[in-house]
């Protein structure tokens, strides 16, 4: 798997990978096949194994590589667990910085790839500097998606997105919490766009159920009749 990196990042992107990490755990291998492929993906493995960076690195370098031009909320991360975010958003900030230090030394520019969290604690004057200058990355709870899906302001921010990232799906699905995210995302889905969507889970069973949690019907026919099909 180590030689299929340079093939499927950026160099630098791949470079960094492979001094920073090393090989690539089976788990981090499979999903980028299935998520360079395309697909949806349902990511479910032990603590330990990769799952974060493995669901983050693709939009990362679709952001680096201005395949994704900036300026635009493009990654939306959702967990129900709020003191997650926080971290979640210094583990991005360390390899964007670190990742920006290689791109400088090769003499290369580097993109502004801005990584905001939004919840029940942050301040107004973060929410209006996010809404005028969305982040790239949106880092979020259920409860504060559907907040911004429920005004003019925060809808103008959501309609580039490319990839959601629902983490701690094992928490939440079968929950009412549960479902009120899902209806948040198909909510999202018909504002943006149809886009990946990435789960990240602990052992969930059964795997089948948790697959169309995640997946959510499409609209398949627009007639007077419309007709929806799972992804």
């Amino acid at each position: 798997m180590t030689q299929s990196i340079p093939s499927i990042f950026h160099p630098l992107v791949a470079r960094w990978f492979l001094q920073t990490f090393g090989t690539p755990t089976q788990v981090q291998g499979r999903t980028w096949q299935a998520i360079t492929a395309g697909g949806h993906v349902l990511l479910t493995a032990p603590t330990g194994s990769g799952k974060t960076l493995a669901a983050f690195m693709w939009a990362l370098d679709q952001l680096i590589a201005q395949r994704w031009p900036g300026g635009y909320t493009r990654v939306v991360y959702i967990s129900p667990l709020k003191a997650l975010n926080n971290d979640i958003r210094r583990n991005l900030l360390e390899p964007l910085k670190a990742l920006r230090g290689l791109f400088e030394q090769d003499g290369r520019l580097f993109p502004r790839i801005e990584v905001a969290t939004r919840s029940g604690d942050t301040t107004q004057a973060e929410r209006r500097r996010m809404l005028r200058k969305p982040p790239e990355i949106l880092i979020t709870t259920p409860e504060s998606i559907n907040l911004l899906l429920s005004s003019a302001g925060g809808r103008a921010v959501l309609t580039t997105v490319k990839t959601v990232i629902l983490d701690e799906v094992h928490a939440i699905m079968g929950s009412r919490r549960g479902t009120y995210l899902m209806t948040a995302i198909e909510r999202l889905a018909r504002l943006s766009g149809e886009f990946q969507r990435i789960a990240l889970s602990a052992t969930i069973r059964p795997l089948a159920a948790a697959t169309r949690f995640v997946g959510g019907y499409r609209l398949h026919d627009r007639s007077f009749q419309p007709q929806y099909v799972p992804r």
